[in-house]
């Protein structure tokens, strides 16, 4: 799944609401409208990496926010303003690996159904074209 990024970190931080030091997405490698694949070089000055390891808080969140990156890039493609959007719940997540400072992750989102500001989403996250975690989001746009 590695690839070169489509859109690179400052880009990137734009179309997220998180910001500095909470973005825990700094790429993205590809997008459809119901897919986007995203990326995260995980840095010594990230908030979630302990023992030089990137926890399991961590992973979730960089799944999440690909999430937002997908809709992020929706509203930019629309020349719109993307509303904020939550978590609203997250089912199934399993987290068979985690990553170490310095190693380069990739997010997998394909939008399984999208209905009145909610999405509902599979993440497959991988780490050198293995899979190291995955689950079912749903999320929920502020209105």
């Amino acid at each position: 799944m590695e690839t070169m990024a489509l859109l690179e970190k400052e880009m990137v931080e734009n179309l997220l609401p998180q910001k500095f030091p909470f973005v825990m997405v700094d790429a993205m490698h590809s997008y459809t409208e119901t897919s986007l694949v995203s990326g995260l070089k995980i840095q010594q000055d990230n908030i979630f990496l302990k023992n030089d390891i990137f926890l399991e808080a961590g992973l979730i969140e960089h799944m999440a926010q690909s999430v937002a990156l997908h809709t992020g890039y929706q509203y930019f493609l629309r020349n719109e303003t993307a509303p904020t959007g939550y978590i609203g719940s997250i089912k199934e997540i399993e987290i068979k690996n985690l990553p170490k400072l310095n190693d380069n992750i990739q997010s997998e989102v394909t939008i399984l159904q999208e209905f009145a500001g909610i999405t509902l989403v599979n993440i497959v996250t991988t780490l050198n074209n293995e899979e190291i975690a995955n689950g079912q989001m749903k999320t929920v746009l502020a209105k």
